[in-house]
């Protein structure tokens, strides 16, 4: 698949290493936080983020969101404490929506 082949919203296939997902020999809860900032501030608060424990990777893109992140934790409900006390406080930071991912 070429790049000019992928519409808007959708996302390039990326493998991660096995051991990603698996800490401590259970399974953890992963995730994709798409961030809005204020004009300007997507590469500063990509890179505050990138170094929260439980993230995997922040990037700053193009299109309706600023900042992608790949995270993970224990259980849901800490993913939920790491994005409302953690990543919504970051300074420049206007929306977040968080995706869980599954395995059909």
């Amino acid at each position: 698949m070429s790049i000019r082949s992928v519409r808007w919203g959708s996302f390039l296939p990326v493998s991660y290493p096995e051991h990603i997902g698996k800490t401590k020999g259970h399974a953890v809860v992963q995730a994709y936080i798409l961030i809005q900032t204020e004009v300007g501030k997507a590469a500063a608060v990509a890179g505050e983020i990138k170094d929260f424990q439980g993230v995997l990777s922040a990037e700053d893109v193009t299109g309706p969101y600023d900042v992608i992140v790949r995270a993970e934790a224990d259980n849901v409900d800490q993913l939920g404490k790491m994005v409302v006390a953690k990543i919504q406080n970051v300074e420049g930071i206007t929306r977040t929506l968080t995706c869980p991912v599954v395995h059909l």
